[in-house]
This record gives structure tokens, sequence and C-alpha cells, in this order.
């Protein structure tokens, strides 16, 4: 595990996000009795997906925004995020009502923030910002203080609710943990991420997630678009089969409802564990290729990982 190189980590962790997400995304909102139904098994899923070409959502195109302006300015600067985050804007990429209001404010000069607090009364706890978050992972995976603050800074734009903001943190850990060469150690994974919880709510589950290795166990911890309903999910999918990145999202789309963006959190992690190489080809040769698809996502990681280098340099 320790020789695969940190690029092509990176590039797996960005591909095996978009692949996840994409996957995902033709499955969402179904029960997990309408899914196995179709496909008992996560590698009948994997080895036969519904669709020649599959299509990102709006995880992969904001995680593209995060990912742009960490090479652009080596730090999440508020102004230049939400920049790339209107630039890249397609709203037909799946993106929720209250996610598109807060885009067209941002859009349009208006004050985006007041957007996000009128439509999500007290901030939204959703997964928005976690989806997004696993550059942050990469960028400053070898301080974790960092990822734990440039993580909240990525979220802010959009999510002011703690639980929001601290889901986005803890999978951005988790993706930097990932890149740590050694193999996989779960109770020095978990252990890391416990002692970073702020809330009862995610120590709770999280504390569910370090135990859970059958697929009905991590079941139990949700499937909802709420960041605490997903992102233990997510972790804990990885988790549970970390040297197989088929059976991870495999196992995130069987678990129906929210399956593009919890596919899209655990592909990512995979992805920066095991390398692009450990995604199935058929997967990443059936990923969109137009203007921001799977080409310029792979020289995306490139890019973030020439300037990890160069900001670690300077």
């Amino acid at each position: 595990m320790s020789s695969i190189p940190l690029p092509e980590r990176f590039t797996g962790c960005l591909l095996g996000l978009a692949v996840g997400d994409a996957l995902g995304g033709r499955f969402e909102g179904q029960s997990a009795d309408w899914i196995a139904a179709r496909y008992p098994t996560p590698e009948a899923l994997t080895a036969s997906p519904p669709a020649d070409t599959l299509h990102y959502t709006d995880d992969t195109q904001m995680a593209i925004g995060v990912a742009e302006t960490l090479i652009e300015n080596l730090d999440v600067l508020e102004d230049r995020l939400c920049h790339h985050f209107v630039s890249n804007y397609v709203p037909s990429r799946g993106y929720g009502q209250g996610a598109r209001r807060v885009l067209e404010a941002m859009e349009e000069g208006r004050d985006h923030k007041e957007v996000a607090a009128t439509h999500f009364p007290g901030g939204s706890l959703g997964n928005g910002a976690a989806m997004r978050v696993a550059p942050v992972g990469l960028f400053f995976h070898d301080q974790l203080d960092q990822v734990w603050e440039q993580a909240r800074l990525s979220a802010l734009p959009t999510h002011t609710h703690s639980l929001g903001i601290e889901g986005a943190q803890l999978l951005a850990v988790a993706v930097a943990l990932c890149l740590g060469g050694a193999p996989f150690d779960r109770a020095t994974f978990f252990g890391e991420l416990l002692r970073r919880c702020q809330s009862d709510e995610y120590r709770a589950r999280l504390g569910q997630a370090a135990t859970a290795r059958l697929p009905e166990e991590v079941a139990r911890l949700g499937n909802g678009i709420k960041a605490p309903e997903s992102v233990p999910t997510a972790i804990a999918l990885f988790a549970s089969a970390p040297s197989s990145y088929a059976e991870v999202v495999g196992r995130a789309i069987l678990l129906g409802g929210d399956t593009d963006t919890i596919a899209a959190m655990a592909g990512a992690l995979s992805g920066a564990h095991l390398g692009v190489h450990a995604i199935p080809a058929e997967l990443l040769r059936r990923l969109e290729d137009d203007e921001k698809g799977r080409t310029y996502i792979a020289d995306l990681a490139e890019r973030l990982h020439q300037a990890c280098e160069l900001s670690a340099g300077s």
C-alpha cells in the first residue's frame, strides 16, 4: 500500500469521488429494496452500470470548484471559492432548491449568506459541504489542524450550522488520513476522527461506525441528506472494505437514499487510499469526458498535487 505514489492517490480521490457520484446519481432517492431487486450484490452493480455514460452531479461540480480554488490560491479564500462555484454552476446537475438560491445570489452579487440563513433557519446541516471537501483533505493532508480549519472555511459560503460544518471537517480529515501510505489501521483511523469530534452526535455515530463491519451494521448509521446521517456512513463504508473501491461504492449505493453523495464521499476515501488504478476501468471509461469530465478531473488532481508541493516548499 505504501508504494502507491501520492499523485496516484490524489487522482484516485477526485476520480473516485466523481465515479461514485455519477454511478450513485443513477439511483438517488430509490429504496434499498428497489436497488437490491435489480442488483443483488455490490459486484453486480459495479460490473454492469445502468448507463453507458455516467454523468456526475453537483457533488463533483462543487468539488472541482474547491480544487480550482486551492490550485489558484494555495488556500481557501471565500470570494475565490464563490467565484469558482458560480463559474461551474449548472443547475441541471442536481442542485437542491436551497443551493440553487444561494448560488444564484452569489452570481447576482447579492448577500448569499443572508439567502442561506433565510432558506435554512439556523444554517444548513446537510451534507453539501462534506460532499465537496475532499480536495481540502488532499491539499493539507500532512497538517491535520489545517485540514480542520480549511474545511471549515470551505463550508461557510453555504453552511453555517455546526453539524453541517463538522461533517465536512471530519470527512476532510478522513481523506487526509487515507493518504498516510501505511496499511489501513481501523483503531488509528477512528481514534483520530473521534479525538476531533466536537459534538456528541458525531461522537456517538462515529463510535458506532468504528465497529460497523457488516452492511446491515453500516445501514443503521443512515442514508439521508443530513450530514450526521451520511458522513459517518460514508466513513464506515470505506472502513468496511478498505481494499476494494468497487465494494465500497457498490455497498454505498445499495443503501438507497442519498446514493450519489454517500457514494461520492466513500469513493473519495477509497480512491485516496488505494489510488486511481483501484477504480474499475469500465467505470472510469463510462464517466463523462466533456469539458470538465474525466480527463479534466485527472489533470486537476495532478495540478492540485503540484500546488500542494509548491505550498509545502514555500
